[in-house]
């Protein structure tokens, strides 16, 4: 920028008229989009010292075409982008959108302090971090946060995908943008199934592709022998599962004594019975098995290897048993063996073990209590 330039610039700041402030102000917004606008320190930090005293005396217009001016030209004056980034939303939006001046901590900042609208823009911005993500997640309304998990190019932290996944049970429109991100954790999309609609849990157990699962049975035993023993008030459940238990060690705990097991009605043997052969606690058997939406009891049929006409079977005896109507339209049977042929047996085993790890989400229904 030439010298006489800089004389021009500075006798215009030195007049305090609305006429010269907004002179001033197109002078400099011209300036920046010139090949001559490249300034060098001493210039650049008198410029940013000249527009900071500008910025609250010149008309809504110019400050928003400053801050157009300044995305598009290369010359880098931080302060003065901050400031604007800090104005009304209109003059504030393209920099919070794309400015790569703004550090973490001025958008923090602008984050805590302004409205939901500058959020907004800050949630859809290229490459947000986890400490800005968070930042978001505890100040912004839901309509932020969704704009936050629909950006792939956001970094969400452990600790806020946690609490997201959580608050989807309650709100809605949480859920698929979580379920479509490819960094939500397979434990989280797992835990979200026992809320989410059918759609929603068949593309987690066929999306969440579980990796060399391994289930722990003397560890899963341990645990079903530890809710035996503090099982009090629930005997028809603890001769169940210790009579499921000494079938299995004689090899005659098989699919058509569950099958039998539901003929008869005797759901606590047919939940201890799964579960054994599952190898997941009874607090676990019993959810899937209570479960209304039948999708579980398919993952858990797939899981340990019982054929889809038995499943077939088994939902019919299980709804029947357990709610006491007769399942009679082909669409609901078609949906569950439509999740039964997608998920693979793998996935499926992982569903299990995820479920079994999660107890917090593990909540025993009561509604069969007498039953058995």
């Amino acid at each position: 920028m030439a010298d006489k330039q800089v004389e021009e610039l500075v006798e215009l700041a030195r007049d305090k008229s609305r006429r010269a402030r907004n002179q001033l102000a197109e002078n400099i917004t011209d300036l920046f989009l010139t090949e001559e606008g490249r300034l060098n320190e001493h210039e650049r930090a008198l410029m940013s010292d000249i527009l900071a005293k500008l910025i609250g005396e010149i008309e809504k217009k110019l400050r928003r075409e400053m801050s157009e001016a300044l995305l598009r030209s290369e010359i880098e004056l931080p302060e003065i982008v901050k400031l604007l980034a800090n104005e009304e939303i209109e003059i504030a939006k393209p920099l919070l959108e794309r400015s790569k001046l703004l550090r973490d901590s001025d958008l923090i900042d602008i984050i805590r302090m302004r409205t939901d609208e500058h959020r907004m823009a800050i949630a859809i911005r290229d490459g947000v971090t986890e400490k800005v993500s968070d930042a978001l997640v505890d100040q912004s309304s839901h309509d932020v946060i969704e704009a936050l998990l629909k950006n792939p190019d956001s970094v969400i932290s452990k600790r806020a995908m946690e609490y997201l996944v959580a608050e989807s049970r309650r709100v809605d429109r949480f859920q698929e943008p979580l379920l479509n991100r490819e960094d939500l954790p397979q434990d989280l999309a797992y835990r979200m199934y026992w809320w989410v609609s059918a759609a929603l849990r068949k593309h987690i157990v066929t999306e969440f592709e579980v990796d060399s699962v391994v289930i722990d049975g003397a560890l899963q035993k341990a645990t079903q022998q530890a809710l035996v023993s503090q099982s009090e008030g629930s005997g028809a459940f603890v001769r169940a599962q210790k009579l499921v238990r000494r079938m299995a060690e004689t090899g005659e705990l098989t699919h058509q004594f569950l099958l039998e097991s539901l003929r008869q009605k005797r759901i606590a043997i047919f939940v201890a019975g799964i579960g054994e052969l599952a190898n997941v606690n009874f607090e676990t058997a019993w959810q899937i098995a209570s479960d209304s939406q039948c999708e579980s009891l398919a993952i858990m049929a797939r899981a340990i290897g019982i054929s889809r006409e038995d499943f077939t079977s088994m939902f019919l005896l299980l709804s029947k048993a357990r709610d006491g109507v007769e399942i009679t339209a082909p669409a609901t049977l078609k949906r569950y063996l439509d999740m039964y042929d997608s998920v693979s047996t793998e996935n499926a085993r992982g569903a299990l073990q995820f479920w079994q790890q999660n107890k917090i989400y593990q909540v025993a229904i009561d509604e069969l209590d007498n039953v058995g």
